[in-house]
């Protein structure tokens, strides 16, 4: 099986503040199957470190209003496409990202509330019919 995952689960230093989020959960479930790094906040252009962001009003946008929706959604755009190059059979996503939140993603407060709705990767992940599965939910 081909999977392709959120490259901060594997250890790549990707994300906002520089870090990881490393999965022991996610190298188990992967272990024998090709694995497909993708981030697609670096594939937009973004930098690491980078200011955290949210979506508010369905733009992705940096605490002080700055957007960077298009970075974003351009850098979603690319990870689809290395998800279907890479014919990838689903994809473990990172929780609550304005990218990859599957499940749920941040309320665009800024202030740590969590609700219901999913980043712009797992939106258009589900838009092209591709599986997609939140870290938390292996």
């Amino acid at each position: 099986m081909k999977i392709a995952v959120s490259a901060c689960l594997l250890g790549e230093n990707c994300k906002y503040n520089g870090g990881n989020n490393y999965s022991k959960k996610v190298r188990t479930y992967t272990k024998g199957h090709e694995v497909i790094p993708v981030c697609p906040e670096v594939l937009g252009g973004l930098p690491i470190p980078r200011e955290p962001a949210e979506i508010v009003n369905g733009i992705v946008s940096l605490k002080d209003g700055t957007s960077v929706d298009k970075e974003f959604r351009e850098g979603a755009r690319r990870a689809l496409e290395t998800v279907k190059e890479k014919n990838a059979d689903i994809v473990i996503l990172q929780s609550r990202s304005p990218s990859c939140g599957v499940n749920a993603i941040y309320d665009g407060s800024f202030s740590g509330k969590i609700i219901s709705g999913q980043g712009v990767f797992a939106d258009l992940l589900r838009k092209n019919g591709i599986k997609a599965i939140d870290v938390e939910d292996l």
